[in-house]
């Protein structure tokens, strides 16, 4: 297939990142795909051909901007066999790719479902909870790719120092933004502490959209905790955490909680979204109400606790998310889709 993979944003995020783990395998498999991007950035280093197709940017009330685009989308479609629709932003331009094969894959719970997503051939969902905001539109639950082989980094943080034995380390790894609740573990810290004197906690990330700047400014400024910015691989960075905590308020899947878990290492989360479909409580680690730094504290010492059980249990059970099983069930919705007959009205 000639796939032509359309993407909402230049720097990848969660969404892109899967994208490019799965492009690398339908590569090898001896199809092509080129990206479509709003504008320059690092997606352009990803090693595959790009174009630019604007959407109408990221903020609300911002889709009817995409319309100017539908032109374009239509010339480049008709270059390829299948248009792969990475996000709602993306979803878009399905007006426009009537008579074209397309594939719009959601990774967001939804609270509203546009009537033109009906159009595409195939709806791909990250999750049973985002698949149960699809009514109607038979949505293939993928779930989202981890690479197994955890890539072999040094920790972002400084060592511990005087040479002794290292600490445990419990972190955070991802946007920092009120939807994924770093402020909870903040809170969760002294609590953490009482139980655990040596244990170090750090908070990896930034907030690239700069979508809650005093939000973020009070994560940072936060004593107790060791803030590290933005790393280029944050899959790397679970093999040196001895509990992985993500606090978040909503969630579509989680897929740093899967990565986490392909390095062995255990996690704490809340009970939102997706991550229960992630997380098996008290085997992989441990599910909590979202909002309670209490809870969190208290799951987060019962996992350090039985930290080697949990992460050997956490690394088999990643097995369920490895890309190369990803891009299997994957590529096998993407051929069926390129095979229907096309839409014309």
């Amino acid at each position: 297939m000639k796939i032509l993979a359309v993407c909402a944003v230049a720097h990848p995020g969660g969404a892109e990142i899967g994208l490019l783990r799965l492009a690398r395998r339908l590569l090898a498999r001896g199809h092509a795909l080129t990206l479509a991007t709003p504008a320059a950035g690092p997606l352009d280093d990803a090693g595959l051909p790009v174009v630019r197709l604007a959407l109408g940017g990221l903020e609300r009330g911002a889709g009817a901007r995409a319309a100017s685009s539908f032109p374009r989308a239509r010339r480049l479609a008709a270059g390829h066999d299948l248009v792969y629709l990475n996000g709602t932003v993306s979803g878009r331009l399905l007006p426009a790719l009537v008579g074209r094969r397309s594939v719009l894959h959601v990774h967001d719970i939804v609270d509203r479902v546009p009537r033109f997503w009906s159009l595409a051939d195939a709806v791909l969902a990250d999750s049973a909870a985002v698949a149960d905001r699809l009514p109607g539109l038979g949505a293939h639950v993928v779930h989202c790719p981890v690479e197994l082989d955890v890539a072999d980094a040094p920790a972002p943080w400084p060592p511990d120092e005087g040479g002794g034995r290292a600490r445990p380390v419990v972190g955070f790894v991802g946007r920092i933004e009120p939807r994924k609740g770093p402020l909870d573990l903040v809170h969760a810290a002294p609590l953490i502490r009482a139980g655990a004197p040596d244990v170090r906690i750090v908070l990896v990330g930034d907030d690239p959209y700069d979508s809650a700047p005093e939000y973020a400014a009070q994560v940072r400024a936060a004593d107790g905790v060791e803030h590290i910015p933005w790393v280029p691989d944050g899959a790397a960075v679970m093999r040196h955490l001895d509990v992985l905590v993500a606090p978040s308020r909503q969630e579509p899947f989680g897929t740093v909680l899967a990565e986490a878990m392909a390095a062995g290492t255990p996690v704490v989360a809340t009970r939102v979204g997706g991550l229960a479909e992630v997380v098996t409580d008290g085997v992989t680690g441990r599910l909590v109400a979202p909002g309670r730094p209490d809870e969190l504290a208290a799951a987060v010492l019962e996992v350090l606790a039985a930290r080697e059980r949990m992460g050997a249990a956490a690394r088999e059970r990643a097995r369920r998310f490895g890309a190369d099983a990803y891009a299997d069930r994957v590529e096998a919705i993407l051929l069926r889709a390129a095979h229907r007959p096309l839409t014309t009205a």
